[in-house]
């Protein structure tokens, strides 16, 4: 070979539970808000709502030590799924009201699984009764009521995070890695796309539901530009959409550029299938999430440096747990788990690898590309209240 030395190392890598935990502030540059106080015994898990995604947060708890996390209520708008739910994961009661599990005192944590407009409600009455909150993203649809989550959780000093469960794969942590070290240089650019064709999925097309490609999906590929450039906003947002009859985003392309010159080119849609890679560019290499970037089970990344070059792959089996699951790479909520359980123990209000402020940057991002592609949810909501389509009734 003349100038080109390729060298390749694959590296397999088993799952092991203690690694997922191995994280701190100092990957991240994060300054942790503190203390919830000492963790007497497991976490005690109320799941608040009986759909899809609840069932493999589920899944993904029954399958972690008892000492750690238990599963002790579940609460749904329809006390028969709770039921059915609390059979399934052999959970001890079940509750047909939401208010209900918020006053359980065996409940310590709850893991909120219901739709985008109601977070907001739900994470606040949690909060103010005394509940570590684990909620799905994106928490809240307004800047505001993101902030005021934060800070009443910083008050009562519990716990809050929105679950963006992306940032806890090993992947991730290989990623964190290879950018602290700057293995590939500055970096310059990212390109992420996320599309999944599910026209006929009410809760991605429908208004009163939170519905929208940019809420969804391409959230996801605004993490991953966050995570590489940093939790600061951007200096210029660029972004188009094609809307449906009820002003509803189903495919968004967004261009951000950050102060440091660096550049995030995201794409999302709800009605085509795309190739759902991640490609991360710096001026001595790149790095690849390929296929479903936000869960991966493996990265790839390319240095070169004075002819040299050196390509690394490394894959990893998920952990394996008893109940199905509803979504692609479902086991990977493992890794979140005992990510939320390391933080609490540790005492931290956040964890350093998904932080309060990165949320409301996610907020502000996200309103700017909603105030420029004309999507609002104000409407769902009358005195702070959601109230979906009866708003005007």
């Amino acid at each position: 070979m003349t100038g080109l030395c390729v060298v390749l190392g694959v590296l397999l890598l088993g799952f092991v539970a203690a690694e997922g935990n191995v994280t701190d502030a100092s990957t991240t540059g994060a300054t942790v808000a503190s203390t919830t106080g000492s963790l007497d015994g497991p976490l005690k898990w109320g799941i608040v709502a009986a759909g899809k995604i609840s069932n493999d947060w589920a899944a993904a708890l029954a399958s972690l030590p008892k000492e750690e996390h238990q599963m002790v209520a579940i609460a749904a708008r329809d006390a028969g799924r709770a039921a059915d739910f609390a059979k399934t994961f052999n959970i001890p009661k079940s509750y047909g009201s939401y208010a209900e599990l918020a006053k359980d005192p065996n409940v310590n944590i709850v893991y909120i699984g219901t739709i985008h407009p109601t977070h907001y409600e739900i994470v606040k009455m949690m909060l103010e009764n005394d509940k570590h909150v684990l909620c799905e993203k994106p928490m809240t649809l307004w800047v505001n009521h993101t902030e005021e989550l934060v800070q009443l959780a910083r008050e009562k000093k519990k716990f809050l995070q929105e679950a963006v469960w992306s940032r806890f794969f090993p992947a991730y942590r290989t990623l964190r890695q290879v950018l602290k070290e700057e293995k590939i240089g500055e970096m310059k650019m990212v390109s992420a796309v996320m599309g999944i064709a599910m026209p006929n999925t009410p809760r991605l097309h429908r208004k009163h539901l939170g519905g929208g490609a940019l809420m969804d999906l391409g959230s996801y590929t605004i993490q991953l530009a966050v995570a590489v450039f940093g939790n600061e906003m951007p200096e210029t947002i660029k972004a188009v959409a094609t809307l449906n009859n009820e002003s509803v985003d189903t495919n968004l392309a967004m261009i951000l550029q950050w102060k440091s010159g660096g550049i995030a080119q995201l794409s999302a849609s709800s009605l085509v299938l795309m190739n759902n890679d991640a490609m991360i560019f710096g001026t001595n290499g790149t790095i690849k999430l390929p296929g479903h970037f936000w869960c991966p089970d493996e990265i790839v990344y390319k240095r070169t440096t004075e002819g040299l070059q050196t390509l690394k792959h490394e894959k990893r089996e998920f952990p394996k747990i008893d109940h199905k699951t509803n979504f692609k790479h479902g086991a990977g909520m493992v890794y979140q788990a005992q990510e939320v359980h390391r933080s609490i123990s540790n005492g931290f209000l956040e964890s350093p690898l998904m932080t309060h402020d990165e949320s409301i940057l996610f907020a502000k991002i996200e309103q700017e590309v909603k105030k420029q592609i004309g999507v609002t949810y104000q409407d769902l909501y009358k005195d702070q209240k959601y109230c979906g389509e009866n708003c005007n009734v």
